[in-house]
């Protein structure tokens, strides 16, 4: 079984800053820390662990991606609608102020057919007509009332004029009311169009969220499977790492007790076998996955591969070769520190540079970083070890690291 803690899924609705940017970062670091744990497992439990880590870490961002989704959703749908209601207002607003453009055009119409009717009848000799008119008057008074009669008509036919003038100008101001209300009315529905765009849009970033967050917690049912699956592979590999570790253990007390422990170690601070930086510290760590604990013996620290490894001090080598887990494994003997004999060991090499017997110097190069052995990267696996008993590097290198 594996171990619950660390893989529990976060509630959902649970507060992140920003999710889509930490997620990456959160996911690669618990691979990180996985590969780290599970140096001495199977390549197929390191591969299921480092999915079941990254689905993990990314499950949170996906599930608050989710639930924000959901939210733009119901605020796009309420922005749609609101906006749909808007257009259809705009519009019956401006098929009114249309329709009450229709009829002052009309009015307009009918105006100007009248005045086109006074124009043809003066054309046609109508003040003739009003001259014969009062001519044929029988007297004076009889003169006055049809020149009173003549008046009235010209006043019918100035209203007729002034009502024309009038008509046009209500026609002009509907002209653009109706304009501008279509305007209105145009804008409001684009707005509409718009907002039920987004909404969809919504929708199917929705839709996508969701199906991330089955992605992964599928991916991560299927992750948890193979791991438990290989539970008994993996047990079988910690046993041979320490196994391996209790070999070298007595080789090097055994070497130490055949050569009278040699020389005492002048002491000092060690040299930085490689430049590089520190991914792994020294330490007894707890394995989540398979309920065991297990000692990393040195410090890990990156580097490219092929890049130099120096010997941190001088002194003898008294092996040189393959180390199981350790991959291409060399261990220098410096003489006795405090009593005990003091060594330091370089693991996973891709190249061993010296060979067992041989004398170096400090600094001097002894091999190159590679990724031998129970190794996920390119680094150098460092050890400092007392009477063969690996201790804390970190101790003896400078403390830059550098």
């Amino acid at each position: 079984m594996l171990c619950a803690a660390g893989l529990a899924l976060a509630a959902p609705g649970s507060a992140y800053a920003d999710p889509s940017a930490a997620d990456a970062k959160k996911a690669s670091r618990a691979v990180d820390r996985a590969e780290a744990i599970l140096e001495n497992a199977t390549v197929t439990a390191r591969s299921a662990a480092r999915r079941l880590e990254a689905a993990t870490a990314a499950l949170p961002a996906a599930q608050h991606k989710v639930a924000t989704s959901r939210g733009v959703v119901a605020a796009s749908s309420v922005q749609a609608a609101t906006a749909r209601r808007k257009a259809d207002t705009a519009r019956a607003a401006y098929e009114q102020t249309a329709a009450g453009f229709r009829v002052a055009q009309g009015r307009v119409e009918v105006a100007h057919d009248r005045v086109n009717d006074i124009a043809a009848a003066s054309y046609k000799g109508g003040n003739f007509a009003t001259v014969n008119v009062l001519v044929g008057a029988r007297g004076p008074q009889d003169a006055m009332d049809r020149l009173g009669l003549i008046h009235q008509v010209m006043r019918s036919q100035q209203e007729d004029v002034d009502e024309l003038m009038v008509a046009r100008r209500q026609a002009r101001v509907e002209q653009d009311r109706a304009g501008l209300a279509k305007q209105v009315a145009e804008n409001a529905e684009r707005e509409a169009a718009n907002k039920l765009q987004a909404a969809r849009d919504a929708q199917t970033a929705a839709q996508r969220a969701r199906a991330a967050v089955i992605q992964l917690a599928q991916s991560r049912k299927a992750a948890l499977h193979l791991a438990r699956s290989q539970r008994a592979a993996v047990l079988a590999k910690y046993e041979q790492a320490k196994a391996e570790e209790a070999r070298i253990q007595d080789a090097l007390r055994g070497w130490a007790h055949k050569n009278g422990g040699g020389s005492s170690y002048a002491g000092g601070t060690l040299l930085m076998p490689v430049h590089g930086w520190k991914t792994s510290n020294f330490g007894t760590r707890y394995d989540p996955y398979y309920h065991v604990w297990q000692l990393h013996a040195g410090t890990d620290i990156a580097a490219p591969g092929g890049t130099p490894i120096h010997a941190a001090a001088s002194g003898r080598v008294i092996r040189a070769g393959w180390g199981g887990g350790y991959g291409n494994y060399t261990c220098i003997d410096h003489g006795r520190k405090q009593g005990r004999s003091f060594s330091t060991c370089y693991g996973h090499q891709s190249k061993i540079l010296v060979h067992e017997g041989e004398y170096v110097r400090r600094g001097e190069v002894i091999g190159k970083v590679g990724s031998t052995g129970a190794s996920t990267g390119f680094h150098l696996h460092f050890e400092t070890r007392f009477d063969g008993v690996p201790k804390n590097p970190l101790n003896l290198l400078p403390s830059c690291l550098c």
